[in-house]
Order: structure tokens, then C-alpha cells, then sequence
């Protein structure tokens, strides 16, 4: 027994030097990423641009990229509905908003809705409806994203010409095709349950079991289903305008085509789990695409900047939304 407790608790150990080795690992790579791009850029040149940035049409960028935060909001809401987790909006909008500032300082955006998922399950005490609801509002956002990177990719080929970012695609689509085949079909479900037919799978199976649960309610909402796809793909072309706005405030004239085959492609690549929150690969990925067009690394990265301090912007107003409410939601 005492030899079961020993090895048991090493193991627990191992895995939590594991998990805090990736997050250095992931950290590492952002900054190295981050650093490569500063040696490569002006900052003279890159202030100056900033400087110069048209002010109206950048309010205007972030009116758009205001509205990509309104959708998710208004599809993580139709998702809870149909799971029958009825909640007023502005109880939904606290641990949503949450969510979007956890995401700027945990590992990857699956922090942020660990925060969600806690936050709210507390309140309704519903927590295998809720978890699953912010799951399919993940899965429903990432199977947006590979339809548009695919039509993107499509239209795209003849620029990007890259096998190397065929392949990240490819594994990411595969990689959501067998989620789904997991997910939606019974067969494959029923082998991947007897896999997990051990002791230490226990949690998982019991997981994956209730999620599967879950998502056969909406089996009879194929309506549910239909809007809850087409906004995801809605949300995902809202990135590309953005970035075209953001071009257009710096004096940038590039069509706006390039924007909707890159930024969905730059969107699908920063998925893969080698950063923090995609923070570094998606800065040079973005360099990189906008480099075929003949766009300099100076407004490249200045597109990026400004994008990402949009995301601070709104995550710390949610961050302050969360902060003042603690309170009231403990009483």
C-alpha cells in the first residue's frame, strides 16, 4: 500500500514538473520568436508608422473587433440555451468577459475557459451542461476557422506556396476531424471508450462520456446547429477586415483578398500548442505572408502590434468587469 501511495505521488509529481516544463518550453519560444523579430525591425521606423496611423479608421478597426467578441458572446449564449442553462445576459457577460482577460496570462486561451467554465458552473451549478457548452463554443470557433482556411487556402495557393504551411493545416484539420468522429459518431465513440477502459482513464472516459451526452441535445436542433456554424465562420472573417482596417489606417494599399487567404491561415497555424497564446509565431507569420505582397517588416509588425493591443484593450475591460463583481457573485 505504501509503495502504491510512493509511486503514485511521484507520478502526480512528474506531471506537474511536465506541465510547468511545456509552459517554460512555450514561454521560451514566444520570446525567442518575439526577440528575432526586434533584431529584424526598425524601431524608429516602426514608432513612426504608429505614430502617423489614422486615427478614426483605427477606432474604426476596433469597432470591428469589438463586434468579433459581441458574436462569440451571442453563440456561447444560443449553445447554454439550448443545453437549458437559462441565464440572463448579464450573467453570461462575467465570466465571459473573464475569460477573454485570463486568456492574456494563462498558457493558451483553454485557461480562459477553465475560468469560464468554474466561474459560472459555481453559479448554476450545472457543471457537465456548462463545460459542455464552452467546449462546443471552442469547437464551434475552431470548425469556423478551418472552413475559412480552407476556402482561403483554395483561393490563396497560387501566393502561398508553402508545403510546410500545408502541412500545419492539414494536421489541424485532421485533427478536428477526428474530434468530431469521436464526438458525433457512435462506433468510433464505442472503441475509443473501450480504450479508455482502465483505472487511471477513469476521469476521461467519465468526461468524454457526459460531453458526448451533452452534445446529442442538439440532435433535434439542427436549426441551433446551422446558425451556431455560420456565425463561427462570420467571426472567423471578422480578423481579416480587422487587419484590412488597421492596413488602411498605416497607409497601407494592399487588396483586400490577400487579407482573407493570410490572416485565416496565420489563425489556423497559431492553434498549433509550440507558444503562449500563439504570442511570437503569430507576429512572424504575419511578417512572413504579407512579405509575398511586397509589405515591410516595419508595418507588418505594426499591423500586428496594433492588433494585439486591441486584445489587451478589451481583455483588461473584462478583466475589470470580473475584478468589480467578485463581491456581489460571493454574496
Amino acid at each position: 500500500m505504501a509503495t502504491k501511495k510512493f509511486w503514485e505521488a511521484n507520478l502526480n509529481r512528474m506531471k506537474i514538473i511536465k506541465k510547468i516544463l511545456t509552459i517554460i518550453f512555450r514561454v521560451g519560444i514566444s520570446i525567442l520568436l518575439l526577440y528575432f523579430i526586434f533584431r529584424q525591425v526598425d524601431e524608429k521606423s516602426l514608432l513612426e508608422i504608429v505614430s502617423r496611423a489614422d486615427v478614426p479608421l483605427l477606432l474604426l478597426a476596433a469597432g470591428i473587433f469589438f463586434l468579433n467578441y459581441f458574436l462569440c458572446f451571442f453563440r456561447w449564449e444560443m449553445i447554454l440555451k439550448t443545453l437549458e442553462v437559462n441565464l440572463p445576459w448579464k450573467k453570461l457577460l462575467v465570466p465571459f468577459t473573464g475569460g477573454i482577460f485570463f486568456n492574456l496570462f494563462l498558457p493558451s486561451t483553454i485557461g480562459g475557459d477553465f475560468v469560464r467554465s468554474v466561474d459560472l458552473a459555481v453559479h448554476t451549478k450545472k457543471t457537465k451542461e456548462v463545460v459542455a457548452s464552452v467546449f462546443l463554443d471552442r469547437l464551434s470557433g475552431y470548425i469556423g476557422l478551418v472552413v475559412i482556411t480552407l476556402i482561403a487556402l483554395l483561393c490563396g495557393w497560387g501566393v502561398i506556396r508553402d508545403k510546410s504551411v500545408l502541412s500545419a493545416i492539414a494536421l489541424i484539420t485532421g485533427i478536428l476531424g477526428l474530434i468530431l468522429l469521436v464526438l458525433f459518431n457512435n462506433f468510433i465513440f464505442s472503441n475509443v471508450n473501450k480504450m479508455l477502459d482502465s483505472p487511471r482513464a477513469g476521469r476521461i472516459r467519465e468526461s468524454l462520456k457526459d460531453l458526448h451526452e451533452e452534445i446529442y441535445y442538439f440532435k433535434g436542433n439542427k436549426r441551433v446547429i446551422v446558425y451556431n456554424l455560420l456565425i463561427s465562420i462570420v467571426i472567423q472573417a471578422i480578423s481579416p477586415l480587422t487587419f484590412y482596417v488597421i492596413s488602411r489606417a498605416l497607409g497601407l494599399n494592399v487588396n483586400i483578398l490577400y487579407f482573407f487567404i493570410f490572416l485565416p491561415v496565420i489563425g489556423a497555424i497559431t492553434l498549433l500548442p509550440i507558444s503562449i497564446g500563439g504570442l511570437g509565431v503569430r507576429e512572424m507569420t504575419i511578417v512572413f505572408f504579407f512579405a509575398k505582397v511586397g509589405v515591410s517588416k516595419d508595418i507588418a509588425f505594426a499591423m500586428s502590434l496594433l492588433n494585439s493591443l486591441f486584445m489587451v484593450v478589451f481583455a483588461g475591460i473584462g478583466g475589470l468587469i470580473y475584478v468589480l463583481t467578485i463581491r456581489r457573485r460571493r454574496v
